[in-house]
C-alpha cells in the first residue's frame, strides 16, 4: 500500500491579493470581491462524460482523498483539499476536474494556504509583470447574427405551439490572438470591472459569472437565479426608469418565473424548508440589468449524505440556461441551436472533501484554446421574445469578455 501523501493548510496572516499571486502554471480560481479561492500546479485532473457525470465525479475525487493524510490548522467550506471542477453543459461533452497543487483562500479576516506533498510551505509573492500584449481580431462564431436570429424566430414558433414555455439558445464569437492567451489579465480585469460577480478560470474556461448555481455550507444551500435582462445606457436617470421597466415586464417576469421555479423544485427533495421571494430584485450590473431570486434552504438530515455533486445533479440544466420544461428545452437546443456549448452554461466552481462548495453557472465567459478564444451569450426565449433585441441583448451580455480582451 503507498504512503498516504500530506496535504498541510495553515493559517495566513495578511489581507491578500489573490489574483495577484497567480503563476502562469495551470492556474484557477473562484474570486468574488477579493474573496474566494485560487490555486495552480496540477497534482491529479480527469475528465468525465455522460449521463452520470456527477456521480463519476464524486466518485473519482473520493478516490483521490483517500490518499491524503490532511492537517488542518484552519476549519470551514474551502479548506483542506480542494477540487476545481468545470462541467459541460451537455452529458456527452467532457467535463474537466482538477485538483491543485497548492490552493490560497479568504474569507472575511481570515487567509489560509493549502499544498499538497512534502515540500516546505509555498512562498507566495505577488505576480505583476503578467500583464498581457495580445491584440484580438474578433470574428462571427459558428454562424452569422442573421442566421442566429432566424434560429430566435424558429424557437418562438416552437413556444407558440404551447409545448414548451421557454427555450435558452446560445451564440458565439470567436477572438483571434497575436500570441499566446494569459488568462491572468483577463482574470484582473474581470474582477476589476465586474467585484459583485463570480470570476472563475478552470482549464482555459475563464469568466465572471453573475449566477450562483449552488453554495453549500453546513447544511445551507443557496442558489441565485438570473432571467430577464435589459442593457444599460450608461446614464443613470435612463439606467432607473429601465430598472423600472424590467421589474414590470411580463415578458421577462414569465421568463424568470420559469427559471425560479425550475430551482426550488430541483432543491425542495432534499430540503426540510425553502425559502423563495414573491418578487425578484433588480441586480445592476456594470453592462446590463437582471432581474434575481435567491432561493435558499436548510437540507433535510438523512443517513444519506447530500453533497455538492447531488445538488448538481438535480439543479443542472435549470430553466435559466436551457428552457422549461427542461427535457423539451434540451430537445429543441439540440435540434435548433447548432452550437457545441462544450463546458459553456454548465457547473464551475469548487467543491472541498467535506463536499461543501460553492458553483456558479459558466456565463460571461470564453473557452481558450491555444490563441483563440470562444465568447458566449445566451437568451432566454418566450412568447414575447423578438429576434432583433435578444440579438441585441446578446450582444451586452458579451461585453465583459470583449472589455476584458482589450
Amino acid at each position: 500500500m503507498s504512503p498516504l501523501i500530506p496535504v498541510t493548510t495553515t493559517r495566513l496572516g495578511e489581507h491578500l491579493p489573490l489574483l495577484q499571486l497567480l503563476p502562469a502554471d495551470n492556474p484557477v480560481s473562484w474570486i468574488r470581491g477579493g474573496e474566494g479561492l485560487v490555486g495552480w500546479g496540477i497534482h491529479a485532473t480527469t475528465t468525465v462524460s455522460g449521463r452520470d457525470r456527477f456521480e463519476k465525479a464524486r466518485q473519482w475525487w473520493h478516490e483521490q482523498l483517500e490518499t491524503f493524510s490532511v492537517s488542518s490548522a484552519v476549519h470551514g467550506s474551502g479548506t483542506g483539499p480542494v477540487l476545481f471542477t468545470s462541467f459541460s453543459f451537455d452529458r456527452n461533452e467532457e467535463s474537466v476536474l482538477v485538483i491543485p497543487q497548492v490552493v490560497v483562500g479568504q474569507k472575511g479576516s481570515q487567509s489560509w494556504i493549502t499544498w499538497i506533498g512534502s515540500m516546505p510551505q509555498p512562498h507566495l509573492k505577488e505576480v505583476c509583470d503578467n500583464t498581457s500584449n495580445s491584440q484580438f481580431d474578433f470574428a462571427e462564431g459558428t454562424f452569422s447574427s442573421d442566421e442566429w436570429m432566424k434560429r430566435v424566430a424558429e424557437a418562438i414558433s416552437r413556444v407558440a405551439t404551447n409545448t414548451v414555455d421557454k427555450v435558452v439558445l446560445a451564440r458565439d464569437v470567436i477572438a483571434t490572438s497575436s500570441s499566446e492567451i494569459d488568462v491572468r489579465p483577463i482574470l484582473r480585469k474581470l474582477a476589476d470591472e465586474y467585484p459583485s460577480t463570480w470570476t472563475f478560470s478552470v482549464d482555459g474556461l475563464v469568466g465572471a459569472t453573475p449566477e450562483l448555481l449552488l453554495r453549500l455550507s453546513r447544511g445551507m444551500v443557496t442558489s441565485r437565479v438570473l432571467a430577464g435582462t435589459i442593457p444599460k445606457t450608461g446614464d443613470d436617470e435612463k439606467d432607473l426608469a429601465l430598472a423600472a421597466s424590467l421589474a414590470r415586464s411580463s415578458k421577462d417576469l414569465e421568463e424568470h418565473e420559469y427559471a425560479v421555479r425550475s430551482v426550488a423544485e430541483a432543491l425542495d427533495p432534499f430540503c426540510s424548508s425553502t425559502n423563495v421571494p414573491e418578487s425578484p430584485f433588480v441586480l445592476h450590473l456594470a453592462n446590463v440589468m437582471h432581474l434575481a431570486t435567491d432561493v435558499t434552504g436548510a437540507l433535510v438530515e438523512t443517513k444519506q449524505h447530500v453533497d455538492a455533486f447531488s445538488l448538481l445533479k438535480s439543479l443542472h440544466p435549470s430553466a435559466a440556461v436551457c428552457g422549461t420544461p427542461r427535457n423539451i428545452a434540451f430537445d429543441i437546443i439540440d435540434e435548433i441551436e447548432g452550437l457545441n456549448r462544450g463546458r459553456y452554461a454548465g457547473p464551475v466552481g469548487w467543491i472541498d472533501s467535506s463536499g461543501d462548495g460553492e458553483l456558479g453557472i459558466a456565463l460571461r465567459c470564453g473557452q481558450i484554446t491555444d490563441q483563440r478564444i470562444r465568447i458566449f451569450a445566451g437568451c432566454g426565449i418566450v412568447a414575447g421574445s423578438n429576434p432583433e433585441k435578444e440579438l441585441e441583448e446578446s450582444n451586452a451580455k458579451m461585453i465583459p469578455m470583449r472589455s476584458a480582451l482589450h
